[in-house]
């Protein structure tokens, strides 16, 4: 399998024009830069996405219209429209305030899944760094808007009384729900982790093998693939977020749909 796989060009560019002043920073901190490539090839793919939606938001906000909205900008609407129905339905009517959260997930998971199909590009989302950097950011941020949503005192207090179970439960509740929540950003990132490694494995051998007609289903599977696996994450994200700050939202949701 490693002779198959061959250095990307555009890492090599990368590390040939920052190589330089990453080694000379690494070693003003004291430590020694490892031989070969300083800068992985996951964080230039990862930074290729960052800089490419930047650059499709700068042109795509020079073009936003009320009056006579572009179909790109209806196709975006469409899609955000879309993640808000989803957050309410898995958060509450509170939901669309973590729409930025979630989209940005959804937007970085689906091009790294999908850069992976792409020739001369690599998956990031095929490294353990870039999936597990993602789950810890859910996994941090579901914490934070939890404490913020009913306060540190009875965020924590949910650890070791759940609702329903009662207080003398909380000796054996404790330790369970922080093994629960440890094992969220862990299984995040490696049901990511594992998808789309094996997928793109899988084309990529196809394609060295037989490039012509044979791998056209295995990409077709490989898009599809890319597509559940962001959806999973996100929906997964949201449940999260929804079990961190819906507790208190329970009575609210009930005089909210009252109204109607």
């Amino acid at each position: 399998m490693e002779k198959l796989e061959h250095p990307l060009w555009i890492v090599q560019a990368v590390n040939a024009a920052f190589g330089p002043l990453v080694r000379g920073m690494l070693r003003a901190l004291g430590r020694t830069p490892a031989s070969g490539d300083v800068i992985p090839d996951y964080l230039v793919m990862a930074a290729l996405i960052v800089l490419f939606w930047t650059v499709v938001s700068l042109i795509v906000r020079r073009q936003l219209s009320v009056d006579n909205p572009g179909k790109l900008q209806i196709s975006i609407e469409d899609a955000i429209g879309a993640l808000q129905s989803m957050l309410r339905d898995y958060v509450g009517h509170k939901g669309p305030r973590y729409l930025a959260i979630v989209t940005t997930m959804f937007v970085f998971i689906l091009s790294g899944n999908l850069m992976g199909l792409v020739p001369g590009l690599k998956s990031p989302t095929s490294s353990i760094n870039v999936t597990l950097g993602c789950a810890l950011t859910v996994a941090v941020y579901y914490h934070i808007q939890g404490v913020k949503e009913q306060g540190l005192f009875h965020y924590l207090k949910h650890f070791a009384a759940p609702p329903g179970a009662p207080i003398f439960l909380a000796p054996i509740m404790l330790p369970i729900e922080i093994i629960s929540h440890i094992a969220r950003p862990v299984s995040l990132s490696m049901r990511l982790l594992g998808n789309m490694f094996a997928d793109h494995k899988v084309t990529f051998v196809f394609f060295s093998l037989v490039p012509l007609i044979v791998p056209v289903p295995f990409l077709i599977l490989g898009v599809l693939v890319a597509i559940v696996q962001t959806l999973v994450f996100c929906l997964l994200a949201m449940v999260y977020i929804n079990g961190a700050v819906a507790q208190d939202d329970h009575g609210d949701d009930h005089a909210h749909e009252g109204h109607h």
